[in-house]
């Protein structure tokens, strides 16, 4: 149960209040007598969240407020609609020259039609309010609100204690009951016992349930350890702490362990200043340990490290923490951060053995499938805390018939058996821990189905569209969502995938459990529901449909009617989907990749609410006229789909941000950016009329558009195909014009050079540049490319002596030369690339020799070579970059073959793993792999 619905919806009025109650009339009176009421039941919910409601009363009207929240959101955004709609026909007639009685009587006859929208909204509002009160009223009759005594105690999650108890019952773990840890536990015992004199903070960090704290604490209790320190002690930390007590608790345990210079009575008075003075004067004539456990707070570190001198004596604090941002980070000490990583297979299933089955050695009894209970193992993703829980509740179950039923309904059980309730209650911790904003962002991530991996624009991208972010002054709302992935990511909510050439996430997804987890709660919230073929879309209340498309119809009840988002995923070339569930007036978000769909649906220009349309990998040939209604569009995707052109109404869509029809082709196996065989899009040139839009990608290049380009100025991201030698100077004054361009691809005409020297410098802000088209030389305006990350070249027939321009790019992370990109027989880097990571090569056909000096490339981490048969050996100088962890290979010469796997061999460096793939072969080969 959670109060983050009423939140946003309360955000969402005083939004609706500041900007919109002068167009009201009478409205603004209801709204705020809604606010006063919303103000108050939020407050119910946050002491509910706090101490739970155990009574069926409580829950019961917990579910009505819920309810009512969401009938608010719709009459707001049934509102908003009006609203948009006569802003929208003000804008198409301003323009009109006529007879002014007309314009006045078209004026006229929009009145009463107004009226009646403010008398409607009014009313519903009105209803909800009088909702509201009976509501209210009935929970002081029942006594709902007295939550402070009635509070359950009961659950586990809901005891203060129960976290600590929790955590100090790891310091009774015996060696023999845990697995996995030795490797972990040699590198923890070397940073604590290293000589070392300067203080040392160790942070090991990890998911709930991930073992930290068990980890830790076995560490801190051999004998080897406690003898190198003068003074131990734990701690357990907690969400909830008063910083003084902590204090105490330390103190208390110096007492304990000295001769008592200090009463107990002494200490339970002492004020904040005392307990600070006695800990500094104690412990920094002393080598010490101390352990806090289950730390939250991003600003702990601060307003306890007053009270630990450093000394010089060799004394080490060790934090444990799910959050990474709390990790202890500043300069002036040394600091080493551990990082928990799942249990292998092996390690995972001798765990479950021990708890199923009492023991290990024998494994999985033969009358059970060994199968299906791996497979309950590999659910828990390598998580010690879940492993144990679900082994114990297994080690009940006798006969194969109740295996299968867990197997099947392990969602469930996670939810509702109390055997696995402290899987739950860990992730409760992490989920109240959450902004309400950030509550709405987690739920939204279970919408993806199982072991699904996210892109991190589009889960960014989806959040705008339903208005879950927190309006910043001056700050982009993309960078606002980041920041909130950001924190998933940092508290172990969401898993990084595949991260970017910059190290950011590029691919995420949830842990299983985290997303039964968050599934339970969105759909205990009627936030999310899924929908698999077996039944109707019939829940009334559900505002987020994942539809799983498979070889059946969907069919819909009259639960669609609230939907917010609908998002479609393709199980298999036979799934069918070929209209839209009726009644989707308020939908958000409409999310169609890959969905097998021929045309859009009839009922596509009724959006008004759409924020979000996602038509990618479709077999859709055109994109109607009735785009132009979709008022508040936000992001428009089109990638791979079969529409060559968009319409002229595309420019009514003045909220429009993103507008992608094509990205660059990535292979997963090799890394290189290509840009052959896209689709190119031809847009009106009064795009540029959209001043919102952030990114415009990929599009055919007009006349037109080229001279209007320099409009827009408030793009991050651009990508043009088919420039001509005469589009030079129109292109340069536009990209200069671009002072906030992170993302810039150009693309010219087949055998068309591709003219950039008008451009005096770059986009300060320039992080990727692609060029794919005859430069001859290196544009001389590349010096200025202080900011630039990675450099993708293709077609560009450059020689050698070029290469010394890109040399010095004080940040390059990734350069990609890509079909003829580099004409000559010898690629020779003598210095510079000072933090180049990937060189990759593709297609260079004239290439026969690569040498990288000494000087140059000296945190190279990854070389790749494709279909550079001219290419004699591997790269000379190769075997020296200490860096290198691997080296890909496909459709190379036989005798670069031959110097890996015949005499040369004997040759090569011991570090990195080469991957060698044959043009004839289906797998890769793994030729050589030597790291640990």
């Amino acid at each position: 149960m959670s109060s983050s619905s009423v939140d946003f919806v309360l955000d969402r009025l005083l939004t609706l209040l500041q900007n919109e109650a002068s167009s009201l009339l009478g409205v603004p009176d209801e709204i705020r007598e809604m606010k006063l009421l919303l103000e108050s039941m939020r407050s119910f919910l946050v002491d509910s969240d706090r101490v739970g409601a155990g009574s069926q009363t409580q829950k019961l009207w917990v579910k009505n407020v819920r309810e009512l929240a969401y009938e608010v959101e719709d009459v707001i955004d049934g509102f908003t609609y009006h609203k948009s709609k006569r802003q929208q026909w003000k804008r198409d007639n301003t323009w009109k020259r006529g007879n002014t009685c007309k314009r006045f009587l078209q004026r006229s006859l929009h009145f009463p039609k107004d009226c009646y929208v403010r008398h409607q909204v009014a009313a519903k509002l009105q209803d909800i309010n009088k909702r509201m009160t009976s509501i209210t009223e009935k929970a002081r009759q029942f006594g709902v609100q007295q939550l402070e005594e009635r509070g359950t105690t009961s659950q586990s999650h809901y005891d203060p204690n129960w976290k600590n108890r929790l955590s100090e019952s790891s310091l009774f773990f015996k060696d023999e009951d845990l697995v996995g840890i030795k490797k972990a536990q040699h590198e923890l015992l070397g940073w604590l016992m290293a000589e070392e004199p300067q203080r040392t903070v160790i942070s090991v960090v990890g998911m709930g349930g991930s073992g930290k704290t068990t980890f830790v604490a076995n560490t801190f209790n051999k004998q080897s350890v406690k003898q190198q320190f003068e003074f131990c002690t734990w701690i357990t930390v907690s969400q909830q702490y008063a910083i003084e007590e902590l204090f105490r608790s330390i103190v208390k345990d110096i007492y304990k362990q000295t001769t008592g210079e200090l009463s107990l009575l002494q200490i339970d008075t002492m004020t904040y200043r005392g307990l600070v003075e006695t800990l500094v004067h104690f412990l920094q004539l002393r080598k010490y340990l101390i352990v806090l456990d289950d730390v939250w707070s991003i600003h702990f570190w601060r307003e306890i490290n007053i009270a630990f001198p450093e000394g010089m004596r060799g004394s080490r604090i060790v934090v444990t923490t799910r959050r990474q941002d709390a990790v202890p980070c500043q300069s002036g000490f040394v600091s080493h951060v551990h990082q928990i990583q799942p249990l292998g297979m092996n390690d995972a299933w001798g765990l479950f053995c021990k708890k199923a089955f009492l023991n290990d050695l024998e494994g999985c009894p033969s009358h059970l499938d060994e199968s299906l209970a791996r497979n309950l193992v590999e659910k828990c993703e390598g998580l010690p805390l879940a492993i144990a829980a679900l082994g114990g509740l297994m080690s009940s179950k006798r006969s194969i018939s109740e295996w299968k039923r867990v197997h099947e309904n392990l969602a469930w059980e996670l939810s509702n058996n109390p055997s696995l309730e402290i899987m739950k209650t860990i992730s409760m911790l992490s989920y109240h821990d959450l902004s309400f904003q950030l509550k709405q962002c987690f739920l939204y991530c279970s919408l993806f189905p199982e072991d699904y991996e996210f892109r991190r624009k589009r889960i960014m991208r989806l959040w705008m569209a339903e208005g879950f972010l927190k309006r910043a002054d001056d700050v982009q709302p993309e960078a606002v969502a980041e920041g909130y992935l950001m924190e998933l990511v940092s508290r172990s909510l969401l898993q990084v995938v595949w991260r970017n050439e910059f190290g950011r996430p590029r691919k995420l997804k949830m842990h299983d459990l985290i997303r039964d987890f968050a599934l339970s709660m969105a759909k205990e919230e009627s936030f999310v529901a899924e929908w698999n073929g077996d039944k109707g879309v019939e829940e009334e209340g559900i505002h987020r449909y994942s539809v799983r498309v498979k070889d059946k119809e969907m069919t819909t009840g009259n639960g669609t009617s609230q939907l917010r988002s609908l998002i479609v995923f393709v199980v298999d070339e036979s799934s069918k989907f070929n209209k839209l569930p009726s009644g989707l007036k308020l939908l958000r978000v409409l999310d169609l990749e890959n969905a097998p769909i021929d045309e859009v649906p009839g009922e596509f220009g009724d959006l008004f609410n759409l924020r979000y349309l996602n038509l990618s990998r479709t077999r859709v040939k055109v994109l109607p006229k009735s785009v132009g209604k979709l008022f508040n569009l936000q992001t428009l995707l089109l990638r791979y789909s079969q529409i060559k052109k968009l319409p002229n109404e595309i420019v009514k869509l003045q909220n429009l941000r993103h507008l992608s029809a094509f990205y660059l082709l990535k292979s997963e196996l090799v890394g290189i950016n290509i840009m052959d065989d896209f689709l190119s899009i031809e847009v009106p040139p009064n795009i540029c009329m959209i001043k919102s839009l952030q990114v415009l990608s990929h599009f055919r290049v007009t006349s037109g558009l080229l001279i209007k380009l320099k409009e827009m100025e408030e793009l991050r991201r651009i990508g043009l195909d088919g420039l001509t030698e005469g589009d030079e100077e129109h292109l340069c004054t536009a990209i200069q014009r671009m002072q906030h361009l992170h993302n810039l691809s150009l693309g010219s005409l087949p055998r068309v050079p591709l003219k950039l020297d008008a451009l005096p410098s770059a986009p300060p802000y320039l992080e990727k540049l692609f060029l794919n088209g005859k430069l001859g030389k290196v544009p001389r305006w590349f010096d200025t490319l202080l900011n630039l990350k990675l450099l993708s070249l293709q077609h560009s027939e450059l020689w050698g002596d070029t290469i010394p321009h890109i040399q010095t790019l004080p940040n390059l992370l990734q350069l990609d030369l890509v079909e003829n990109a580099f004409m000559g027989e010898r690629l020779c880097f003598v210095e510079g690339f000072k933090k180049l990571q990937r060189l990759n090569t593709r297609g260079l056909y004239e290439l026969k020799e690569i040498v990288i000096e000494n000087g140059a490339m000296p945190v190279l981490e990854s070389l790749i070579i494709l279909r550079c048969k001219q290419l004699r050996r591997l790269p000379h100088g190769w075997e020296h970059r200490t860096h290198l962890k691997m080296v890909r290979l496909y459709d190379v010469s036989s005798e670069v073959v031959e110097s890996i796997c015949g005499e040369g061999r004997d040759h090569l460096p011991t570090k990195p793993h080469i991957l060698l793939t044959r043009t004839d072969e289906v797998e890769p080969k793994w030729v050589h792999q030597i790291l640990n």
